[in-house]
């Protein structure tokens, strides 16, 4: 029997509705969620910003891509609880100027609470770093990342 291969690109798809100048319903596979602008900025704070959802999702990015490096490292990092503070040039959004690099440095801390050492939990994060793909994108944009693997 012949072995089956994985796709090496495939089309990510997300449907989006604007239902009003600040607020975006978005479907992704079978998921519906709410982008929106807190209330200060005239949204109705019925979910986060367009900005906070792109910290969220490299935050889930680094979860998963750090559990698959750590299991195929042979690496028990247990729980992972990311923070991360991000400067952000709001000259763009803001209509002031057109900004290149409007996340200009992204810090990331990435405890870890499972038995591995501090050196295997930094062997992970230098796996995450070659294969996350959201912290490509980051990087390749030209925001300054840094990431710190800990131990808890």
């Amino acid at each position: 029997m012949a072995a089956v291969r994985t796709k090496t690109t495939v089309t990510l798809r997300a449907d989006g509705r604007g239902r009003s100048h600040s607020r975006s319903d978005v479907a992704i596979r079978d998921l519906n969620f709410v982008i929106d602008e807190p209330t200060e900025r005239g949204g109705t704070n019925a979910g986060p910003t367009p900005t906070d959802t792109a910290l969220a999702a490299l935050i889930g990015c680094t979860n998963v891509i750090g559990h698959k490096c750590a299991d195929k490292l042979g690496v028990d990092i247990g729980n992972i609880a990311v923070e991360i503070a991000c400067a952000f040039d709001r000259r763009g959004v803001t209509l002031e100027e057109e900004i290149d690099v409007p996340f200009t440095t992204l810090r990331q801390v990435v405890t870890c609470d499972g038995p591995a050492s501090g050196a295997e939990i930094e062997r992970v994060g230098e796996e995450v770093a070659k294969f996350c793909p959201l912290s490509k994108l980051f990087e390749q944009s030209g925001t300054q990342l840094e990431t710190t693997w800990r131990k808890a």
